[in-house]
């Protein structure tokens, strides 16, 4: 095991004089000049001879009964070239990733505001617009049910019935009992994903009679697969092509794009092109499931977990989409990184006519992380100690069992984490001189006062899982080829953002010593890669990349080992060259492939899992990784406002396959998870979302962004892991609102028990 302590050991780059290549080196992203000079093409950028734009009409109403349509005004408009509606879908009317529970357009029922009703193609886009508006839509308005808890008793909202997913787990004895007892309510409110690129796609007929949807799909195969469906269509004639993915958190899986593109572009036999406007983007994608938590923690006196007790309810919004797997994920972490003899949960997830909620980074984690740290701090409180020593009397460790009864067989360097946060040097108090003062709770109009600010710190540790879970079956294929000095990566991993194409580049330039290397674009005439979510590329596609590159790596040094006889093991590749152990063979890979092409295909398939059972019990994950944070906060307790002054981050992380990637990864989930804690919020008041777009949504800018410290990376490899490496990205976010929370309840004496926090409750009365 080796360990990175400080920021400068993440950042530094490892090569030395030339540009770093290969495994463990900071490679810069092929891509950044041009997303940062504006030239990148992006799906909005598209365009194709003979253009039509697209518009698509949604519902006003959360829940309403569909009377009449009546298309004659938008069809009959110059300009307009189709109008579909449900009575146009050739295929499969219900679509979905998981469940096949959402119309492609609204037939007889509305249930969630947005909804799409119909679409229009058109030679201008505002004439798209206008004709949608004209589309005539009676509507039976009906009562929406936009309470989970009273989704239980009322009406069945969709034929499948209200009620997704119901997971009891059952660990250990019922009717134990500790010496001291703390119950919790706790609510975590809908965050958005917020892509600041536009949602967008353009879909190009086939002479074939197929269609051609260019899109920044994180999935292309499954989106795929579904558009053919709908569209009646064998899946070969229909290909997904991944244009440029302006980041993705999970809105990106929605398929409402690309399924009316499909349709018009089939119906007028030109390409079609659509733009979602900011407001459809808010009304249309997944949101992070609205969550009410209750808990009931029980320990004994020198304040060890004895029982753990959770009630946890997910809103799915209108239909199922991710919410079974969110679900799977709170209730097998609902006690999180500790060691607790007896669990017992219950948990549910159902439909309601609020917006919908789907995958968003860390899913059904972060919302158990925020209440079962909020309950570690009311045991401390309780017993009279250290939040960070509860904590550490805790720590779940390599070899525990999780309340699913699976042995976590992976590294869990969980105490390791927590003393590094904790053993931290804390940031200084501010000196309270005018310079310091735009650093105030409040921001720059200096509306707080030095003397009504108190600083807090608290602690959180998470847990995710990594990769899919209960018996998904993860596999990715990749094929690379070496000619002519350059070495051509072929994998329909996408690259989000998360650094796949990079991390493809290192791998090859680290097995054969190829510093040329080129990463194809992803489509459908690719093998299938899977979804690019919870680390999966890093581990399987990285991992098929890796074994690809070593079948070639094989066919390059056998003739070269035949012909001095030696075995290809004893030959090793750097720099470009290649040595034989005793120094006597040395030449160039150039020189070897001598004008040979290579190539190879490999995939790679991790342990199957098992679904959770009737009792919540399984081994249902792949992997695990965690995180600790501490934060300090600045509160002003007479304005409620909040300033997080510093979050420090010690992590499990594996392997550090590129520092620089790793530290941005890091820093950016923190400070989404920041976002949720203070200020992100969806709201849907009875079902329609209020202020759709981005001055009535908030999000943490570059002001708003904390000191993010990285003091301890744990490179504790796991060895089921390709190159040994975690996913980093979803666990920060998952640990940094709980700890923002719980240094927020430091500092006021507030329970602080929903996200995001609002200013009432870190207000403090003064005693009368």
């Amino acid at each position: 095991m080796s360990v990175i302590d400080g920021p400068g050991a993440v950042t530094e780059t490892l090569a030395a004089g030339g540009p770093p290549h290969g495994i463990g080196t900071s490679v810069p992203s092929t891509d950044a000049p041009a997303k940062t000079q504006g030239t990148y093409p992006y799906a909005a950028d598209l365009w194709a001879e003979g253009l039509l734009w697209a518009a698509v009409l949604r519902s006003p109403y959360p829940h309403a009964r569909i009377v009449r349509i009546d298309t004659t005004e938008a069809a009959a408009m110059p300009g307009v070239r189709a109008v579909v509606t449900h009575e146009d879908v050739p295929g499969d009317a219900m679509h979905g990733r998981l469940v096949a529970d959402r119309p492609v357009f609204a037939k007889d029922i509305v249930r969630h505001h947005g909804e799409p009703i119909a679409a229009v193609a058109a030679d201008h886009p505002d004439t798209a617009r206008l004709a949608a508006a004209a589309i005539l839509v009676e509507y039976e308005v009906l009562e929406p049910v936009t309470d989970p808890e009273k989704a239980f008793a009322a009406e069945p909202l969709h034929p499948d019935g209200n009620l997704i997913r119901h997971i009891p787990l059952r660990f250990g004895d019922p009717d134990a009992v500790g010496e001291v007892v703390v119950e919790g309510l706790y609510r975590v409110g809908r965050q958005d994903p917020a892509p600041i690129g536009a949602e967008a796609g353009l879909a190009v007929p086939r002479p074939d009679g197929g269609v051609e949807l260019y899109v920044a799909s994180t999935d292309p195969h499954a989106d795929r697969d579904i558009a053919a469906a709908c569209f009646g269509l064998e899946s070969g004639h229909v290909k997904v092509v991944v244009t440029g993915v302006p980041g993705a958190m999970g809105d990106r899986e929605d398929s409402s794009i690309q399924l009316p593109l499909g349709l018009l572009a089939l119906r007028t036999g030109c390409p079609v092109k659509f733009v979602a406007t900011r407001e459809e983007s808010f009304l249309g994608h997944a949101h992070r499931h609205p969550t009410l938590l209750r808990y009931r923690h029980h320990a004994d006196a020198d304040g060890r977990l004895v029982k753990v007790e959770a009630q946890i309810l997910l809103d799915a919004g209108a239909y199922a989409d991710a919410s079974s797997d969110a679900l799977a994920a709170a209730v097998a972490f609902a006690a999180g990184p500790y060691v607790v003899p007896h669990v017992f949960v219950e948990g549910w997830a159902v439909r309601t006519n609020n917006p919908p909620s789907g995958h968003v980074r860390g899913e059904g984690a972060l919302q158990v992380c925020t209440a079962y740290e909020g309950q570690m701090d009311k045991l401390a409180a309780k017993l009279g100690l250290e939040p960070a020593e509860i904590r550490m009397r805790n720590v779940l460790a390599t070899g525990d069992l999780l309340p699913t009864g699976q042995t976590v067989t992976c590294p869990a360097p969980v105490g390791e984490l927590l003393k590094a946060v904790r053993d931290a040097d804390l940031p200084p108090l501010p000196d309270g001189d005018d310079e310091s003062q735009w650093l105030l709770p409040g921001g720059t109009s200096g509306a707080g006062e030095p003397g009504a600010v108190r600083r807090g710190v608290g602690y959180a540790l998470g847990m995710v899982h990594v990769l899919g879970a209960e018996g998904t079956d993860e596999v990715s294929t990749a094929t690379v080829r070496v000619h002519d000095g350059r070495a051509t990566v072929i994998c329909a991993a996408v690259e989000t953002g998360q650094g796949f194409s990079t991390l493809a580049r290192q791998i090859v330039q680290e097995v054969l010593g190829v510093e040329d290397v080129r990463v194809l674009p992803s489509d459908t005439d690719q093998p299938p890669a899977g979804p690019a979510a919870r680390g999966r590329h890093t581990w399987v596609s990285g991992g098929a990349v890796e074994r690809a590159a070593k079948m070639v790596r094989t066919q390059l040094l056998q003739p070269l080992a035949a012909k001095f006889g030696m075995s290809v093991e004893l030959l090793t590749i750097a720099d470009g060259k290649i040595t034989s152990y005793d120094g006597v063979l040395s030449t160039t890979v150039a020189e070897t492939l001598d004008g040979k092409e290579l190539w190879a295909t490999a995939q790679c398939r991790p342990h199957p899992t098992d679904r959770l059972d009737e009792t919540g019990q399984g081994d249902a994950f792949v992997g695990l990784t965690f995180c600790a944070i501490r934060a300090v906060v600045d509160v002003d307790i007479e304005l409620g406002a909040v300033r997080v002054v510093e979050l420090a981050v010690a992590q499990d992380v594996g392997r550090v396959l590129n520092p620089g990637q790793l530290a941005a990864r890091i820093e950016a989930g923190v400070t989404q998870g920041v976002g949720l804690a203070l200020m992100e919020d969806l709201r849907a008041p009875r079902g329609v979302v209020k202020r759709p777009s981005l001055t009535g949504y908030a999000l943490p800018t570059a002001l708003d962004a904390p000191e993010v410290r990285i003091v301890k990376l744990v490179e504790e490899r796991d060895v089921v892991a390709p190159f040994g490496a975690k996913a980093v990205s979803a666990v920060p976010v998952v640990t940094s609102p709980a700890a923002v929370a719980a240094a927020v309840r430091a500092a006021t004496g507030r329970p602080v028990s929903r996200l995001p926090i609002r200013p009432q409750a870190a207000i403090v009365k003064p005693q009368t």
